[in-house]
């Protein structure tokens, strides 16, 4: 179980500053234990030692980098039960999903591990026209600098890793916010990098409050901002950002369509992890369900059915599906929404109760397009049904949304699926499967409000990363 305490990390090293931030057992309520919050001279002491070891970081090799990525991925193995139930304490998620994230994020190291040798940069020759003759060029890939990282409680080790794994993988020293309410797991991660050789100030991990967290986003000596969270809050850090670049993976209430053709079964099984996975918490879930009108009637009693099966309660029974959302007032906003869907002429097919901070797996149809449950992010184990008559007009309906970020379409007709990827709106379309699937090496971000910039070790990199040409005149170099 949890320790009494943990430390922040600063400039690679464990400081007992204080245990001014408690963090529940998101299902008993109870304290589970205290961690040391950072003001905000502790952040700028961070960002000092960050700036001081860019070089050295930028200088490490390749093999070094690596080296460093799969001590994290040892290390991360034989501490597994030990993440997993931190986890679950922390962020509510029942063990069976915990231990899958752990091994996420121990898949995400292991990608950075193998990328850190293989960061290229090309040659090109510039000969177009006569004054260009014997001249050519090379270009390779540098570390952008110094990197902000601000995670979100609802994915706490695999979100982090998608910042952290990438920025050492090409260099780039780094400061991280974890969620307030979710920071254990995160610091786990600085205890086993601070077992590394990472240079002096190359990382720092300081769980901070939300006012102490403007310097993330306004200090000029950050080179780049990702945040990954609420819409609503990464549009307002990209205002303040200045002239960094920005990377925001964002929110969404994502559609998923169902042909007619389709293995209902199968879908319905994929559906109730898309849905109720992680009570819901995921920019990912399925929170929009577009099913074709020939077999409306009997899928969506089929999800009905299968949702009301789902086993709620401790998130430690190996047993639970369904855990506590992450606050009683997200549950409370959730019973809200649902209730307000229903006075506008929704119905409710199963769920829609709330006990303390449970919410049921449920399905509603008939919601008014301009409900909140409809047309925001619900962010918790609620889908809305609706039926359609032809693909193209599926494909309106999830069109219709201010976000972006992946649609999920079951169909055995390999035109739809070719029709789905080049008219929808969103950064991926997921075919014979739930949005909510995602590998750790995939491009994976968003598009309108659900932000800007991808995630996936690779792309990560390039974004962490800035070109430099070198421009070569043979014939002024030619010997006599």
């Amino acid at each position: 179980m949890l320790l009494s305490s943990y430390p922040l990390y600063l400039s690679n090293r464990p400081v007992a500053a204080n245990t001014d931030l408690v963090v529940t057992n998101k299902y008993t309520g109870e304290t589970a234990t205290r961690v040391a919050l950072a003001d905000a001279e502790t952040i700028l002491r961070a960002i000092s030692a960050a700036t001081s070891a860019q070089e050295q970081c930028r200088n490490m090799p390749a093999f070094a980098r690596a080296a460093i990525l799969n001590h994290a991925v040892t290390r991360m193995r034989e501490r597994f039960e030990e993440l997993a139930e931190a986890l679950t304490v922390e962020a509510g998620k029942p063990i069976k999903d915990s231990r899958g994230e752990v091994t996420r994020g121990i898949d995400t190291f292991r990608l950075a591990a193998e990328e850190a040798t293989r960061i290229y940069g090309e040659y090109a020759p510039l000969d177009i026209s006569p004054r260009a003759e014997g001249y050519e060029s090379i270009v390779k890939r540098v570390p952008i600098g110094v990197c902000s990282f601000i995670s979100p409680f609802n994915f706490p080790i695999n979100l982090a890793a998608h910042k952290i794994a990438p920025a050492i993988a090409c260099g780039c020293p780094w400061v991280l916010k974890p969620a307030s309410r979710t920071p254990v797991s995160a610091l786990i991660l600085g205890e086993i990098l601070a077992e590394t050789d990472l240079p002096e100030g190359a990382f720092s991990i300081l769980p901070c409050s939300r006012k102490g967290a403007d310097l993330f986003t306004t200090d000029e000596r950050f080179k780049l901002l990702s945040f990954t969270g609420s819409p609503d809050v990464g549009w307002a850090l990209k205002a303040k950002a200045g002239k960094k670049p920005v990377i925001l993976e964002l929110g969404g209430n994502a559609a998923c369509i169902v042909d007619e053709d389709v293995d209902q079964d199968y879908a319905v099984r994929r559906m109730m992890i898309g849905a109720f996975y992680q009570s819901g918490q995921s920019c990912i879930g399925v929170q929009r369900v577009i099913i074709h009108e020939s077999i409306y009637d009997e899928f969506k009693t089929k999800l009905a059915g299968a949702a009301s099966k789902l086993i709620a309660g401790d998130p430690m029974n190996e047993d639970t599906f369904i855990g506590p959302m992450i606050t009683e007032g997200d549950a409370v906003r959730m019973e809200s929404w649902v209730n307000d869907a229903v006075s506008g002429g929704a119905r409710v097919l199963c769920g829609g109760k709330r006990d303390g901070v449970f919410f049921d797996p449920t399905f509603v149809e008939n919601v008014p397009a301009g409900a909140d449950l409809y047309c925001k992010e619900a962010f918790g184990p609620v889908a809305t049904v609706e039926p359609f008559s032809t693909f193209a007009q599926a494909c309106d309906i999830a069109n219709n949304s201010v976000f972006g970020l992946q649609v999920g379409v079951f169909t055995r007709d390999i035109h739809n699926a070719f029709y789905a990827w080049n008219n929808l709106e969103v950064g991926g379309v997921v075919v014979n499967d739930v949005p909510s699937f995602r590998v750790d090496s995939m491009p994976y971000g968003g598009v309108k409000d659900s932000g800007l910039g991808r995630e996936g070790i690779r792309y990560a990199i390039e974004d962490m990363t800035e070109l430099r040409l070198m421009v070569l005149n043979r014939i002024g170099a030619t010997p006599e």
